[in-house]
């Protein structure tokens, strides 16, 4: 880790776009170069005499600017300023047309590709400000959401979820963490068990952390699940609920086939557990029956726009049995008061004026597309999960260890999320990194990620160093 400390003498501004400004200045100078891991946070503030929090908000805006990039559990690292991305045509690019660059390809995330919301979000704008509902939507709303956005949300649900929803049956929230943050707080104390599978979200973690939950881990396998390994964590563990992803699962990106989610919902009612059922990627695979249209009677269900139209709009929701919809709605009010109602209103219009619908149908060949290059490029023994994920899950071959390979990728310009990150408790990670496709802001920037992660697959001498 670098010692490195800005030069402030001479700079007008805030303090913190300072910092970012020589970031900048020392990236652009060649003071530090691409890879160089930065301070952390609380090192230089200490260093500078300025707040934590003013060094996350210089961090925050060179993340912005394409300067720096945060990788879990490794530190924050230089990028080197990214050039805007070339529009490229929907077939990906033959291997002699793939550009190079110095830039450091991140693949940490799982995100949507943005260009038609983007192109799109400004009329929305102004025509919700030509409105005359300007009034409503910036005041304090409904703690479950307008009655109108509710009633949006279940149209959507229902025509790319395949969930059968009223306005009713369904509460607004910031995004789906919040969304699993306001369902586990209907059901669960501080203390209490919750399921999960052994490999899991890392915001789910992340939240039994924060809340008290004690979270644990149940065996899964290249289907989802694994249905006596869930009997057997009921029977001895008396959980209040099990969270689980069983369509594009993440981090595996496998999908639970309709038998075994029908096994998953006969042992939950026999030992009378909920399911958390978060369905974020479900608009992907249209095949896939929702848990929820199973056992809507024990099922929170769970989803957002976040990876289907956009991310920043943080709308989330929760479909909730009619007996637990006031305790959802209390823990909305504790936790958020209400979620905000121009995002919402945002996303009404482009799901009733057919945009979300556009935008969905983007996604889903870009996804594909995607997986297609990744398909192409990468040795298949090592590739596992839906071809229709924007993710996918890399198994590594010997002599590979998690963490050397992710250093070695780091070294030929990628980063990726090595499978402990995901792992619940004591649980032992595979040798495994999970690939976020649709980060890079092309395809042209994915296909040299890619291929420098197949190169480093490919590097005996490098792997045989992680045995040694």
């Amino acid at each position: 880790m670098t010692n490195w400390t800005p030069n402030l003498e001479g700079r007008p501004g805030p303090l913190y776009r300072l910092i970012a400004d020589a970031l900048a200045d020392d990236i652009a100078e060649g003071a530090l170069p691409v890879g160089t891991r930065l301070p952390t946070h609380r090192d230089l503030a200490f260093r500078l005499g300025v707040t934590v929090g003013t060094v996350t908000r210089a961090y925050t805006e060179a993340e912005k600017r394409g300067l720096i990039g945060g990788e879990v559990g490794r530190g924050t690292f230089v990028q080197g300023q990214r050039p805007p991305p070339t529009p490229l045509p929907l077939g990906w690019p033959p291997a002699g047309e793939i550009s190079a660059g110095p830039a450091i390809v991140n693949m940490t995330t799982v995100h949507p590709e943005h260009a038609v919301a983007v192109q799109t979000f400004g009329q929305t704008l102004s025509a919700i400000a030509a409105s005359g509902h300007a009034a409503r939507l910036i005041g304090y709303g409904p703690h479950a959401g307008l009655p109108d956005h509710r009633a949006a949300a279940a149209a959507w649900l229902e025509r790319q979820h395949r969930v059968k929803a009223t306005a009713d049956s369904v509460l607004l929230t910031t995004g789906a963490q919040n969304a699993l943050a306001v369902s586990l707080a209907a059901i669960a104390r501080p203390g209490d068990v919750i399921l999960a599978e052994r490999l899991t979200n890392i915001g789910t973690k992340a939240l039994a952390a924060t809340q008290g939950y004690h979270l644990e881990g149940v065996a899964i396998d290249e289907h989802g699940l694994v249905p006596d390994a869930f009997d057997s964590a009921c029977r001895r563990l008396g959980p209040k609920a099990v969270y689980l992803v069983p369509t594009l699962q993440n981090p595996t990106a496998v999908v639970m086939p309709t038998a075994r989610r029908h096994e998953i919902v006969e042992i939950a009612r026999r030992y009378g557990v909920m399911l958390i059922e978060d369905d974020v990627f479900g608009f992907m695979v249209p095949d896939a029956v929702p848990i929820q249209t199973m056992a809507p009677d024990i099922t929170l269900y769970v989803s957002s726009v976040s990876k289907s139209l956009a991310a920043g709009l943080r709308l989330g929701f929760v479909v909730a049995p009619p007996e637990l919809r006031t305790r959802v709605e209390t823990a909305i009010r504790a936790l958020q008061y209400s979620a905000p109602a121009l995002p919402a209103e945002v996303a009404a219009r482009w799901i009733q004026d057919g945009t979300a619908d556009r935008i969905v149908a983007t996604q889903r060949e870009e996804d594909l597309a995607r997986q297609r290059l990744a398909r192409s490029i990468l040795p298949a023994e090592t590739v596992y999960g839906h071809p229709a994920a924007q993710h996918l899950w890399l198994v590594l071959p010997e002599p590979w260890r998690r963490e050397d390979f992710i250093g070695e990728a780091r070294r030929r310009g990628v980063i990726v999320t090595g499978a402990d990150a995901f792992a619940v408790g004591r649980a032992s990670a595979p040798h495994a990194v999970r690939i976020g496709l649709c980060m890079p802001r092309s395809r042209d920037e994915a296909a040299r990620g890619l291929r420098a992660l197949a190169d480093a697959i490919d590097a005996p001498a490098a792997a045989m160093l992680s045995i040694v």
